[in-house]
Order: C-alpha cells, then sequence, then structure tokens
C-alpha cells in the first residue's frame, strides 16, 4: 500500500513519521513518539521546517531532520506546476542523486503525486551548516569551493545520451521554447512596472536586450549538455559557521534540468561576487571550473569554447530575476533579492558584452 503523503506540516504526526522513517531503513522496531517543527529558510516555492524528534526507546536515529512541503501560497504552488518544480525535486533524489559527486542531502523519504503539487521530502539535517546570503554575496575562497561543486554535478554525466530518456529532467524543448517567447516578454514588462523607481540603467539597457531578442536567446543551444542545478546561488547552498567557511552541502533542486553547464557557472559567479571581485577574479575562477572538468574525464571541452560559453551563460540570471519575480509569492525580502539579482546579472552581462545567441 501506497504511504499517504503528507503535504502540509499538521500531517508530519509521529505515527506518519514512523511509517516513513520504517518504509527509509532509519529505524526498525522503535517508534517516533513525539515532533515539533520550526519554519526554517526563505524559500518561496515550497515551505521547509525543521523537525525535532523523540523516540519511543534509545536509538541512534536522527533527532532533527528537514521536512520540506509544498507552498501555502496558491500562487507559488500554480508556478510550481507550470514549470513542473516540485516533480523535479523529488526525481533528482530518487534518480540522480547517487550518480552525481555533488554534496546533497540525504533523503530518507520522498513521494509525489499525480497532480505534481502534492508532494513531501524528509531529508537529513546538515546542521550546524548555515544557508548563504544572496544579497551579502561570498568571498572569493567560497566561489572557488562553488566551483569545485558545480564539477562534481556537471561532470559524472557530461553529455551522457542516458539523461535523454528522464522525461522529466528534458522536458519538451519544442514545447518550453514556444512558451517562453510569450511569457518572457509579459514577465518583462510586469517586473518594470513593479520595480519601475528602483531600476537602474544597467537593468533598463541589459534587459532590453535580452528581452527585445527571446527567440534568439531560446534557440538551441549546441553546446555539451549535463544535469544543471538551474538556481545555483547562494541561498540554496549550506556553510560551515565561523570564519573560514566551507561549503558543504547543494539544495533546492526545483530546477534541475537538461543544459548547458556554464549557466550554472555565470549564473553563480554573477549573482554571488560583487562586481569588483566577480572583474577580478571570474577567469581565475573559470579556469579552475575547467580544470576541474579535465581532471574527471571531460576531455574533449576547449578552454576557448568553455569560456564563450561562460559569456552566453551570464544571461540566466537576469532571466531568473525577471521571471522568478513574477511567478513565486512577493515578499519583501523576494523584493530585496530580485533586484539585487537583476543589477549585479545587468551589470555581468554588459561587462563581459555577452552574446545572445
Amino acid at each position: 500500500m501506497r504511504i499517504a503523503i503528507a503535504d502540509t506540516i499538521e500531517k508530519v504526526t509521529p505515527d506518519w513519521l514512523t511509517v516513513v522513517l520504517r518504509d527509509g531503513g532509519v529505524i526498525a522496531g522503535e517508534s517516533v513518539s513525539a515532533v515539533s517543527a520550526r519554519a526554517l529558510g526563505t524559500g518561496q516555492m515550497c515551505d521547509s521546517y525543521r523537525l525535532t524528534i523523540e523516540y519511543s526507546e534509545p536509538t541512534q536515529a536522527p533527532r532533527s531532520l528537514i521536512v520540506k512541503l509544498p507552498s501555502l501560497d496558491v500562487n507559488s504552488r500554480a508556478a510550481a506546476k507550470l514549470v513542473r518544480a516540485y516533480e523535479k525535486e523529488v526525481r533528482f533524489y530518487q534518480q540522480l542523486a547517487h550518480r552525481v559527486h555533488v554534496s546533497t542531502p540525504r533523503v530518507y523519504w520522498a513521494d509525489i503525486a499525480d497532480d505534481l503539487i502534492t508532494f513531501v521530502l524528509v531529508m537529513a539535517d546538515l546542521a550546524p551548516a548555515m544557508q548563504g546570503d544572496q544579497m551579502n554575496g561570498c568571498t572569493i575562497g567560497e566561489a572557488g569551493d562553488a566551483m569545485d561543486q558545480l564539477v562534481a554535478l556537471h561532470a559524472p554525466l557530461w553529455d551522457s545520451p542516458e539523461l535523454l530518456d528522464l522525461t522529466w529532467l528534458v522536458g519538451n524543448p519544442d514545447e518550453y521554447r514556444a512558451t517562453m517567447t510569450q511569457l518572457f516578454p509579459m514577465f518583462w514588462d510586469g517586473f518594470r512596472d513593479r520595480y519601475a523607481d528602483r531600476l537602474e540603467a544597467i537593468v533598463h539597457e541589459a534587459g532590453g536586450a535580452l528581452f527585445g531578442n527571446v527567440p534568439q536567446y531560446l534557440a538551441v543551444d549546441p553546446a555539451p549538455h549535463t544535469v544543471v542545478h538551474g538556481d545555483f546561488r547562494l541561498d540554496n547552498l549550506l556553510f560551515t559557521p565561523g570564519d573560514k567557511r566551507r561549503l558543504t552541502g547543494v539544495v533546492d533542486w526545483q530546477t534541475v534540468g537538461h543544459g548547458p553547464a556554464m549557466r550554472d557557472v555565470a549564473y553563480f559567479i554573477g549573482a554571488g561576487l560583487h562586481a569588483a571581485d566577480r572583474r577580478h577574479a571570474e577567469q581565475a575562477l573559470v579556469r579552475r571550473y575547467h580544470a576541474g572538468l579535465v581532471e574527471n574525464g571531460v576531455t574533449d571541452y576547449a578552454w576557448a569554447d568553455c569560456w564563450e560559453d561562460y559569456r552566453k551563460g551570464t544571461w540566466s540570471g537576469l532571466v531568473m530575476a525577471v521571471a522568478a519575480s513574477m511567478l513565486v509569492e512577493r515578499t519583501d525580502r523576494g523584493d530585496e533579492m530580485f533586484m539585487t539579482m537583476a543589477h549585479r546579472h545587468a551589470q555581468h552581462a554588459l561587462d563581459l558584452k555577452a552574446p545572445i545567441s
């Protein structure tokens, strides 16, 4: 019998947790006797909670877990269904996480219903690791750790034909291009209207170039494809606490897809580093990433191609800032984050004279 999906925090009861933890092999004869939940994170597409758990008897089972559920906001749920965000994250943990080397939390139980909205993820708590801060940015050293994690994600299935069999990952590229050709200009108009008094000239310049040429941007990309995170930025990375932070976990796989690897690389560097640091360090960071690919068996991707794809990839951050802001629940922090992203990514694309296609 299929285990019921607890899609609200009220349904995450001791009895339900006992069933799923036994099903996942986390516990055997013992049972969960009590559970409490505390809201966690700043995500706008899902609701996440840290669970504190008590058991019926002494056990080595974890006393703290993370549970991820559909957003209570109707607009965020609708957006998640449109882009199949919940399905992608569940399937990534079920089918791909064990095939790549990127650091992700262990998932003890995951399921999603046919409506592509009702889902639940129960996963390991990586505390005391702390979420990065998109608006504050990161150091060049932390960005280097991020490049290593991207190699660990991209290299194992680089240009693998096996990925084409995963329809949830690949989707329908022609349908996607047709839909986004219609939606992107609408998102851009709404973005400019909503944030009219907050957008600097660089955003108007870069956005006009990009969203005025959507068909060219969405044209088929011949670059090698692999598993891409799609939203690889500081808010989705976990770091050890203290002055010398190290990257220990990559989370939020709702945008995972099959695409050009350098979009992840350019997106992170453009979003995570302040402009002065980025200009100083970005070529060294991209070279570090490229060297990591070579060390991990990707030998047919020349440096010149890598750098050119990186320049093209700088547009991905502006696309995310504009589209996501129009799709998810609006919050004060979300507005600040999208403004930070839009300005950093616009400057990035302009600095590198990024080609549209």
